[in-house]
């Protein structure tokens, strides 16, 4: 190894002198952005399953019953838009997670191959404001739902109540961000099986709330809501996830099976939320008040249909599962922060969300007055520039027929260049003509959205077709079909370039 690439390793990795080797579950990850060394590769592609069904068990699935019911759908329309929005997203998911054991590096690392290394600072950014965005909604759910169970049982649901849930989620975030992958891997597995069990439970005891007339009754909706509910349902799930589904299979060795990887990832991911949904649907069509409910506190609105004995537990699965998600999301996002070009070691950079998820929180909890408006404005906007830079990916590595170069994903001198314009300007058109499609009536600061719906005749900011949101499903196809067309030649000249 040269001094130069030694330079970069210590910086990248987060420490220097980082030794190789399978740590101990409670000392801290050293490993930051750099590709993982081969003495540290292990596990198998079943063990993906445990991160991504304990980061998506939560009961927050239920609640998007009634959020894709709010689309003026009927239950069956939205049975099937919810199947195939979880799984579909979920395996774009799988696919790049195949990078990652073909890399062995995050996934925001292994996009500088696609964009440059300096390009890639911009959809670094992009990731990270969509993984600490996440987690602030995870862990303000949380807190929410915290408040909701003690005001149910007669305790203090009020303030000092959700000033210290907020200390406890946050502070179990950060922990499991700052320790890194090893404690990730093993905390996960054990919310997976309490999380799963408990929410059986909780299935069995509000059965007897479904009204099978009353979603019998429920109108189908037109072609405009039904896609509308589809995307909602793609970027609330798979894809808000995307970006950071290489960095959980980066340690696998490269003789794990593609096929399993693949497979574990979108399996794992998908079971509960199916699952979730399907009863969700069950209980918001059964009750229009307990679906207006969920809008404002999506978990703790579940629990007045709870008896009193089974709150606490409740409030445990609801928690912990809403954990399951912000751990992942803070571990990746501090990736993500380190990819955009901040120098810290990887725990600090975890350190560092966390102060800003805490903030973003105590905005939810106590001055949002609706969760519903503000969440689907967030999953929108952010979802149209990551569609994009989805299908660019994706693109990139099935053009790829020789693995990554580890040294060149960390020099801009290297085989993968500062800047590569093409990809660039991909992610440019594919997030202007896809912001064009959308339309978000959260917040005023959104309004300029859809601007492309009344010149293409689709109606306007107030036609049917503004509810589909096409923007985030053309943004991904651009991203896609253009990265087939043009980065060909400029993959085939970067496998060319020896080692």
């Amino acid at each position: 190894m040269s001094a130069n690439d030694r330079k970069h390793t210590e910086t990248d990795t987060g420490l220097p002198g980082a030794s190789p080797g399978i740590r101990p579950v409670f000392e801290v990850e050293l490993n930051g952005i750099n590709a993982v060394e081969r003495t540290e590769h292990r596990g198998r592609p079943s063990e993906l399953f445990w991160p991504w069904f304990a980061a998506n068990v939560s009961v927050l699935g239920i609640s998007y019953g009634s959020f894709l019911l709010g689309f003026g759908i009927s239950f069956w329309q939205a049975t099937i838009v919810g199947l195939v929005g979880i799984v579909l997203s979920f395996a774009l998911c799988g696919f790049v997670a195949l990078a990652g054991k073909r890399g062995h590096a995050p996934t925001m690392t292994l996009s500088r191959a696609v964009f440059g290394v300096d390009g890639n600072r911009v959809p670094s950014a992009l990731s990270w404001l969509l993984t600490v965005g996440w987690e602030t909604v995870l862990a303000s759910l949380a807190v929410l739902a915290t408040a909701t169970v003690f005001t149910e049982l007669g305790w203090d649901g009020g303030a000092l109540t959700q000033v210290v849930a907020l200390v406890v989620v946050a502070g179990l975030i950060v922990l499991g961000g700052v320790f890194g992958f090893d404690l990730i891997m093993r905390l996960q597995k054990w919310i997976t099986i309490v999380t799963g069990l408990l929410t059986v439970v909780y299935v069995f005891l509000v059965v007897d709330h479904i009204d099978f007339p009353a979603i019998a009754a429920i109108p189908a909706g037109d072609t405009p809501h039904v896609i509308g509910a589809l995307v909602f349902m793609m970027t609330g799930f798979g894809l808000g996830w995307v970006q950071a589904a290489a960095d959980y299979s980066r340690y696998l060795p490269r003789s794990a099976s593609s096929r399993g990887v693949v497979g574990w990832t979108t399996a794992g991911a998908s079971l509960a939320p199916v699952v979730l949904l399907l009863f969700g649907l069950l209980l918001a069509g059964s009750s229009s008040d307990l679906s207006a409910a969920i809008a404002v506190d999506p978990i703790g609105a579940l629990t007045t249909i709870l008896p009193v004995w089974f709150l606490v537990p409740f409030a445990l699965v609801a928690v912990l599962g809403l954990i399951g998600g912000a751990v992942l999301d803070i571990y990746s996002s501090g990736l993500a922060l380190l990819a955009a070009g901040l120098r810290v070691p990887r725990f600090a950079a975890a350190g560092i969300d966390g102060v800003i998820m805490v903030l973003g929180a105590i905005y939810v909890v106590f001055f949002a007055g609706s969760f519903l408006g503000p969440f689907q404005g967030f999953l929108i906007t952010l979802g149209v520039p990551v569609a994009a830079w989805c299908g660019i990916f994706l693109a990139d590595f099935a053009l790829r027929r020789s693995d990554y170069d580890a040294a060149g994903l960390l020099d801009p001198r290297g085989r993968y260049g500062s800047v590569r314009v093409g990809a660039l300007a991909l992610l440019g058109l594919g997030s202007v003509v896809g912001w064009g499609l959308v339309t978000n009536g959260f917040a005023d600061w959104l309004a300029w959205q859809g601007y492309l719906l009344d010149p293409l005749g689709l109606g306007g900011r107030t036609g049917d077709w503004a509810f589909a949101n096409l923007g985030v499903l053309v943004a991904l196809v651009i991203g896609f079909c253009g990265m087939l067309l043009v980065g060909r030649g400029a993959v085939r000249a970067q496998e060319r370039q020896p080692v």
